[in-house]
């Protein structure tokens, strides 16, 4: 397969994947996770 058209045929299925995660909401789980995390590191939660 050319290398060119497995670059285009996995930026696709990138971009499919991420828009069905914004779809149902995934980013919001996401953020959440990470603020806390983050609240973690720095001794505050």
């Amino acid at each position: 397969m050319n290398n060119k058209l497995q670059r285009y045929i996995i930026l696709a299925a990138s971009l499919c994947l991420i828009i069905f995660g914004l779809y149902r909401g995934e980013y919001k789980i996401v953020f959440k996770k990470a603020v806390n995390i983050c609240l973690e590191c720095i001794g505050i939660g």
